[in-house]
C-alpha cells in the first residue's frame, strides 16, 4: 500500500491564484524539509495520531502527477468537460477542462466558472532520468509551469452541485442552486474563451450574468441530486431537499425540456443523489437521508421501484454506478462504504463494506476503465482509493498499523480541507481531481 501526506494547506485569496506544480520542487524538499536527521515513516490517517513535534511531509514519489490550484470562493461541485482530444492520454504534458460552481460568502459573488489546465506535466521523479546542466534544468522547469484559462460568469445564489454532458454540438451544464431551481447553461462562450486568447478578449468585454438556457422551479425548494443520461442525450433527472424527484424529457431544438410534473416521491426524507444505470435507459437510482436506496424504471408508475432499506445506519450522501459491471457504491454519514450487487439488490446485503474514512463520505466513483477500482472523499480530509480484485496482501514485517488495513486499500492522499467532491478524468486514465474547501488538487498515484 502507499500513502502519502501533504502539511500545506493553500492561502485564501480573492481571486483564483495561479496553479501551482507542487512535484517540482521534490528535491528541495526531500534535502530540507522540516524533520532532516530524523526517521521518516509511513502516516495513516485514523490510526496514527500525530505526536508533539512530528509533521507531514508529502512523499512525491508516490505520485506519477500532482497539481493544485486555489479560489477565493471555494467551488464544492465540479464535472469534467469531454473536450474532443480522445480518450487513452497518458503523454505529458496533459491538459483538462473542468466546469464549477462557487458557495460564495454572498449570493451575488457566486460564479459559474469554465478552467482549462493545461501544461500538466508529471512530479520531479519522471524527469530524473533526464537530468541535465543546472541552466538547462532551470529552462526547462520554466517551460514546464503549469497553465490556467478561466473563463467566469456571475451566478446569482451558491451552485450546490454541478453536471455536464454533450447534445449534439451543445455542452450543457445543469446547475442545482440555492435559489430552488435547476438551470441548464450552454458553455460554448466560456469554452471558446478557454481556449483562444481572442475568444476570452471578447468574453471578458461582454461579459454579463449567466443567463440560462432553460430553468425549472418546480421543485419548490434547494436540492443536491441531478444526473444526465449517458444513454439518451439530454434527458435528466434531478432530486430536491423534500424528496421529489423529477425526469427532464428533452425536446427538439434542444433549448427546452418536458418535466414529468408527478413526481417519484416513495422518499420520507431530502434525496442526496442520483446516478443514471450506464445500460439501461430508463433506469436510475437515488439514495436518501432516510437510509434507503432505491432503483427506479421511468416506465413503471413513479410509487413502483426496488429497494434497500437502511442500507446504512445514517444519511446516504453519495451513489456511483458501475460502469461495465451489475454494482452500485454508496457512502454515508456513518462513514461506511458498501458495495451493493444489482442481482441481489433487494435482499438488503452489501457484497462489500469498508470502514476506513473517520467522517462522513462526501464522494464516491468508480474508476472509467478499471470496474474493480473505486474512489472515495470524507469530511475527515482523506482521499481514499480501491481496487476490489485484490484479495490479500503480504505484508510481511511492516508495522502492525499498516495489517490493520484493509488489503483492497490502495492510496490515501490528504493535503484538501474538507473535501466534497471528486471525479476521475474519463480520459486520461488514473487520473484524479478533487475540490475542496482548500481549492482543487489533480493527481495521479503509483497506485493506479
Amino acid at each position: 500500500m502507499s500513502a502519502a501526506d501533504e502539511n500545506t494547506l493553500p492561502q485564501e485569496d480573492d481571486e483564483f491564484e495561479e496553479m501551482e506544480a507542487s512535484g517540482s520542487d521534490e528535491d528541495t524538499m526531500e534535502e530540507e524539509g522540516p524533520n532532516e536527521g530524523s526517521e521518516s515513516k509511513v502516516y495513516i490517517p485514523g490510526l496514527q495520531p500525530l505526536q508533539p513535534g512530528e509533521e507531514l511531509e508529502m512523499d512525491h514519489s508516490a505520485y506519477r502527477m500532482y497539481h493544485e490550484c486555489q479560489t477565493g470562493s471555494p467551488c464544492l461541485s465540479f464535472d469534467v468537460v469531454h473536450d474532443g482530444e480522445g480518450d487513452g492520454w497518458e503523454q505529458f504534458p496533459l491538459s483538462m477542462v473542468l466546469c464549477a460552481g462557487t458557495q460564495a460568502d454572498t449570493a451575488l459573488s457566486n460564479r459559474l466558472i469554465v478552467m482549462r489546465m493545461h501544461n500538466l506535466y508529471g512530479t520531479a521523479k519522471e524527469k530524473e532520468a533526464n537530468e541535465s546542466s543546472d541552466e538547462e534544468s532551470d529552462e526547462e522547469d520554466e517551460d514546464r509551469k503549469p497553465q490556467l484559462e478561466l473563463a467566469m460568469v456571475p451566478h446569482y445564489g451558491g451552485i450546490n452541485r454541478i453536471r455536464v454532458t454533450k447534445r449534439g454540438e451543445q455542452t450543457l451544464a445543469a446547475v442545482w442552486s440555492e435559489k430552488g431551481q435547476v438551470e441548464i447553461f450552454d458553455l460554448r462562450s466560456q469554452l471558446e474563451a478557454v481556449h483562444s486568447s481572442s475568444a476570452m478578449s471578447a468574453f471578458i468585454k461582454q461579459q454579463k450574468e449567466a443567463k440560462p438556457l432553460f430553468s425549472f422551479s418546480g421543485h419548490m425548494t434547494e436540492g443536491f441530486a441531478v444526473d444526465w443520461s449517458p444513454k439518451v442525450p439530454g434527458r435528466l433527472v434531478s432530486g430536491d431537499c423534500k424528496k421529489n424527484i423529477h425526469v427532464w424529457e428533452p425536446q427538439e431544438g434542444g433549448a427546452s425540456w418536458k418535466i414529468d410534473q408527478r413526481p417519484f416521491s416513495s422518499h420520507s426524507k431530502s434525496v442526496e443523489d442520483l446516478q443514471w444505470s450506464p445500460t439501461e435507459a430508463t433506469v436510475f437510482a437515488s439514495c436518501s437521508v432516510d437510509q434507503s436506496i432505491r432503483i427506479w424504471d421511468i416506465r413503471a408508475p413513479p410509487n413502483s421501484r426496488l429497494s434497500a432499506n437502511e442500507a446504512h445506519s445514517s444519511d446516504i450522501n453519495v451513489i456511483s454506478w458501475n460502469p461495465t459491471e451489475p454494482f452500485l457504491l454508496s457512502g454515508g454519514d456513518d462513514g461506511l462504504l458498501k458495495v451493493w450487487d444489482l442481482r441481489q439488490f433487494q435482499s438488503g446485503r452489501p457484497v462489500a463494506s469498508f470502514k476506513q474514512h473517520s467522517g462522513p463520505v462526501t464522494s464516491v466513483e468508480w474508476s472509467p476503465i478499471d470496474s474493480s477500482v473505486f474512489a472515495a472523499s470524507g469530511a475527515d480530509d482523506v482521499v481514499s482509493q480501491w481496487d476490489l480484485s485484490v484479495e490479500s496482501c503480504d505484508v510481511g514485517e511492516q508495522a502492525e498499523d499498516l495489517k490493520q488495513l484493509p488489503p483492497q486499500l490502495l492510496f490515501l492522499h490528504q493535503g484538501q480541507k474538507d473535501v466534497k467532491e471528486l471525479h476521475w478524468h474519463p480520459q486520461i486514465p488514473g487520473v484524479l481531481i478533487s475540490t475542496a474547501l482548500s481549492g482543487f488538487n489533480i493527481f495521479r498515484t503509483i497506485s493506479v
